[in-house]
């Protein structure tokens, strides 16, 4: 009872019989013995329920009452789903990501509001006299600036709190926003997307941090059921989380847990934006459009970018917002299309020096979605395609930008 000692939850451990099949075509007379089933049968809960309850607890007649109206409700919702209308095939793709809204729609629940975006400045011009900074300075800022004006906002992950993060980007927001804004978690990538889960269906914004790209495999399941809440719940239920994940080769680094790359793989999952900027100032802006954003995004910080000062830029200003899908053209030229992304797109930019006008060189800034019109435009001018990135050989994202290309859509 409430007030007494030991109130509080409780966690009961119950092992019970499988009394049926485990699904329909399933045959367990194929692997069990009828004096196994026979001995289950013996354990089955119900009647051991009844047992207990009646008369102790509720009447016959009561127990009675209960077992109609349970019958009654599962049949109620067995032939509400059989008699549902096939899928129409046409709405397939419907909710992958938020979309606008369509008579009829039910608003997702999860997310910030209306009311929430509606308060939160936004520019999409660059403030072009801020002062230089360093990729991981940028992030920095832009999570500063969202935890002052969104309190909403959340920022955790492993070492993320106290110590800053194993690059420092996050060095010092727990001591400026506390505990309750800034924490660390437990070593389990399971449990931080979980969590960061379960705060946006509850209305939050949280920002997690994967330590490393490789540390984001134990997540995969957590990280897939999220991408496809939205689609798979007919846009009931929205999860938009940011995921922030260091990656890709870096100085001193080459081992197969802390230099890989493997964007492709959220880019294949369905229902993640992934942005891998190229520099502090486009990492400000599309960090500050996944804070903003209906969708769970995949931030991705190549490690490259983050331990040298290659993609040093202006701070572009606390209210910068980057599109996602959009790509930027760093250098302009005739005679070739190069694409790339990340820290290649300044390997791709010291090589295109050596060929003057020549080389048409497009930073995607984003792989999902990613800008099929400006790639498709450059190649119909330029009728040849250089595609830079980093990843294994076999079935990379460039192999999907090379598809598009030679399907011309």
């Amino acid at each position: 009872m409430p007030g007494t000692a030991g109130s509080g939850p409780a966690l009961i451990h119950l092992t019970v019989p499988r009394l049926c099949s485990h699904s329909g075509p399933d045959n367990q007379r194929g692997y069990r013995t009828e004096a196994e089933i026979a001995f289950d049968a013996t354990r089955d809960p119900l009647p051991r329920l009844r047992t207990q309850l009646v008369p102790a607890i509720i009447t016959e007649s009561q127990w009675t009452e209960l077992e109609t109206e349970v019958e009654r409700d599962v049949t109620r919702a067995l032939d509400g789903a059989r008699s549902r209308p096939a899928p129409d095939p046409s709405t397939i793709h419907r909710f992958v990501y938020q979309e606008p809204s369509r008579a009829g729609d039910t608003p997702a629940f999860g997310g910030l509001s209306d009311a929430d975006l509606a308060a939160l400045p936004s520019s999409a011009e660059p403030n072009a006299t801020g002062d230089v900074v360093r990729f991981a300075e940028a992030v920095k800022r832009t999570l500063r600036a969202e935890l002052q004006r969104n309190p909403k906002v959340l920022v955790f992950g492993e070492d993320v709190g106290v110590k800053g993060g194993v690059h420092l980007v996050t060095e010092g927001l727990q001591k400026q926003f506390g505990v309750g804004r800034v924490f660390d978690t437990s070593l389990s990538e399971e449990g931080i997307i979980g969590r960061a889960v379960g705060m946006a269906v509850a209305g939050l914004m949280p920002v997690a941090e994967i330590q490393f790209r490789k540390y984001a495999d134990p997540a995969h399941e957590q990280l897939n059921n999220c991408g496809t809440m939205r689609w798979r719940t007919a846009n009931r239920f929205c999860a938009p989380i940011v995921v922030r994940m260091p990656g890709g080769y870096g100085k001193d680094v080459g081992d197969p847990w802390h230099s890989l790359s493997g964007e492709v793989t959220w880019a294949h999952a369905v229902g993640w934006q992934v942005a891998i900027p190229s520099n502090a100032a486009d990492a400000v802006g599309l960090l500050r459009s996944a804070m903003r954003s209906r969708n769970p995004t995949i931030f991705f910080e190549h490690r490259s970018l983050l331990m040298t000062s290659d993609g040093s830029a202006r701070y572009p200003g606390d209210d910068y917002v980057v599109p996602f899908g959009v790509a930027t053209r760093v250098r302009e030229g005739t005679d070739i299309t190069v694409v790339s992304w990340g820290a290649m797109v300044h390997r791709c930019a010291e090589a295109a020096e050596r060929f003057g006008g020549r080389v048409d060189l497009l930073d995607l800034r984003t792989v999902a979605p990613w800008d099929r019109d400006a790639v498709l435009e450059s190649v119909q001018r330029t009728s040849r395609c250089l595609i830079a990135h980093e990843d294994t050989l076999t079935a990379g994202f460039g192999a999907e930008v090379k598809r598009r290309i030679m399907l011309g859509t």
